[in-house]
């Protein structure tokens, strides 16, 4: 599989970290792809409610997308890898990411999953599973692992 280009969406959560890692060990030069660089986007999405105008002054929003592309920016300098980070304001966080790599013509969007429950199972939630169905390229998808919860005897 040759990997041009690599969309990570970050939410400013934990669970960013591995999403981010794994495009970072991707992109990361190899003696086998030589000097050719893996591009790597790092966005963050805020979603603008619909009773407010999509350019709205959400700052507090934006303040957590700046400080999760800083991170982001942090980690790839020690990796040896040029990111690119951008905040975009959307309707829908799905459709954003998705127009982003259609636009980009990225090869590959590597997300993160959080452990949401809904009525005690897992529910990936509104966003990923839009990704998995309407992304132009390949998808994965990293999730951490469930926690154990103690038996009571």
């Amino acid at each position: 599989m040759n990997i041009h280009s690599i969309l990570v969406p970050v939410k400013g959560v934990d669970i960013d970290k591995e999403a981010l890692d794994l495009a970072l060990a991707i992109a990361a030069p190899t003696e086998r792809r030589g000097k050719q660089k893996v591009r790597v986007v790092v966005i963050h999405v805020v979603e603008v409610p619909r009773a407010l105008p999509l350019d709205a002054d959400l700052a507090d929003a934006v303040s957590v997308g700046e400080n999760a592309l800083a991170q982001a920016e942090r980690a790839a300098h020690g990796a040896d890898v040029q990111v690119e980070t951008e905040i975009l304001q959307a309707r829908s966080i799905g459709a954003a990411i998705v127009d982003e790599a259609t636009e980009r013509g990225v090869d590959l969007i590597i997300m993160a999953a959080q452990n949401h429950r809904r009525l005690g199972e897992f529910s990936p939630g509104v966003t990923l599973p839009y990704v998995l169905k309407n992304s132009p390229c390949r998808v994965w998808v990293t999730r951490a692992p469930q926690q154990v919860e103690a038996s009571v005897y």
